[in-house]
């Protein structure tokens, strides 16, 4: 047996397109993210995105972290923070929808934003918001307080 022989792991990252989208605000954010949920789905099914920024809070690039069903969605901060790294941003900005209509967090909106505010400081990359939208309306967890 060959014990030197090992896996490649390779990593890269592209950013093709850059809108170099500023964004200064919860309404900011929003307008971007409303552009990348499915509009047929937002009432339906539950997604959850991840929006990367530079240190001048210019957009480097959005990913959909997931989408699953009616009344949750699986989310895993390592894939979040996976994205941060790859793409050198040195802030994030959540946003899920709730197909209910209704725009209060559930404790477990909350519990999942105290975790990924915990990793993202771990790896010094700031949370600066979370976001549920519907849609017709949103809320900010910075805005609000809840960060």
């Amino acid at each position: 047996m060959n014990y030197n022989i090992v896996n490649e792991i390779k990593l890269t990252y592209t950013r093709k397109g850059n809108c170099e989208k500023t964004i200064l605000t919860s309404r900011d954010a929003v307008q971007v993210f409303r552009q990348h949920f499915d509009v047929e789905e937002i009432d339906y099914r539950e997604s959850f995105y991840a929006l990367y920024l530079n240190q001048a809070n210019q957009v480097l690039g959005i990913k959909k972290i997931s989408e699953s069903g009616i009344s949750s969605t699986i989310v895993d901060v390592r894939i979040i923070m996976q994205a941060a790294l790859l793409s050198n941003a040195t802030s994030i900005i959540l946003a899920h929808n709730h197909p209910s209509g209704n725009l209060k967090p559930s404790a477990e909106d909350l519990k999942v934003t105290q975790n990924i505010k915990n990793a993202s400081e771990f790896l010094n990359i700031k949370l600066l918001d979370h976001c549920i939208l519907t849609s017709t309306q949103y809320i900010s967890f910075a805005d609000d307080g809840h960060l």
